[in-house]
């Protein structure tokens, strides 16, 4: 368990690594560290350098902050998250999303590569995530669990929207102008690693599920509770058959190669995103 004292001790690391203050945060999924890859003049801080900052394992997940300016915002990007199956508690998982809340920022981006459980997805598209199924959460996976720390938030913080309708609208309109196809749908949220069998993945259609993955959420669940705006997009890098054939195998390399194709189309909604906040 954290305490005010770990999150601000970390918070003050990272103000003696930069002179700019970032506004807006965005957090980079498996395969899209690369969308950091060209802001101009960036300070760069690797986790190593952060107190009590969880360090990423995943290929995919370069580890390290990137802080510059974006569209006339000074953001601060993770190149990669953690996961719950890394070994890392809830509350190490979300540490940044609070450290992020301590430094001003108050409005979260977070990427992801998801496997699509609705038939209609494609590996490639993108999704607007509209609400999600805590599964993991609710089995006790649930960053919120234990002391409340009431500097950022109550007890028992509503999540009747946890992704900003105003945000959502926006990512909208901007696709639409950019004449890019942005499905919509529910995510949920595994703990991991391995994959969904095919009776899970009919399950999860059956309840309405759109997309899968192993992150995401917790994020979420910290910066709502810290009253944070927060928009999702999940990069659907590979399509969960529901009745698979006896060869099909699902692989993390075919996530990386799909979320590398998706990224220009990403960088482009997300650009236009910024430019319209």
């Amino acid at each position: 368990m954290f305490t005010l004292a770990h999150y601000q001790e970390a918070a003050d690391a990272i103000r003696t690594r930069t002179k700019q203050r970032p506004t807006l945060g965005l957090v980079l999924g498996s395969g899209l560290s690369s969308l950091a890859d060209g802001i101009p003049d960036a300070d760069i801080i690797d986790y190593a350098d952060i107190p009590h900052w969880p360090r990423s394992t995943v290929e995919g997940h370069s580890g390290r902050l990137v802080i510059g300016e974006l569209q006339g915002h000074t953001v601060l990007i993770m190149q990669g998250r953690v996961h719950s199956y890394e070994g890392y508690t809830p509350q190490q998982i979300t540490l940044p999303v609070r450290v992020m809340k301590l430094l001003g920022i108050e409005t979260i981006i977070l990427t992801n590569a998801a496997g699509g459980i609705n038939p209609d997805f494609e590996a490639g598209d993108l999704m607007l995530i509209t609400d999600h199924i805590n599964w993991a959460g609710m089995t006790g996976l649930n960053p919120l669990k234990g002391p409340n720390v009431d500097y950022f938030g109550l007890r028992f913080p509503d999540m009747t929207f946890p992704y900003d309708p105003a945000l959502c609208q926006l990512a909208r309109e901007v696709a639409a102008e950019q004449e890019q196809t942005l499905r919509e749908g529910v995510y949920t949220f595994l703990s991991g690693p391995n994959f969904e069998s095919p009776a899970e993945i009919r399950m999860f259609h059956t309840l309405g599920v759109d997309a899968v993955g192993m992150s995401t959420v917790p994020s979420v669940t910290v910066a709502r509770h810290a009253g944070m705006r927060v928009l999702g997009i999940s990069s659907i890098t590979n399509v969960a058959p529901h009745h698979p054939k006896p060869d099909h195998v699902t692989s993390h390399e075919e996530v990386m190669e799909t979320g590398a194709i998706i990224v220009p189309r990403l960088m482009a909604l997300l650009n236009g995103i910024l430019q319209r906040l």
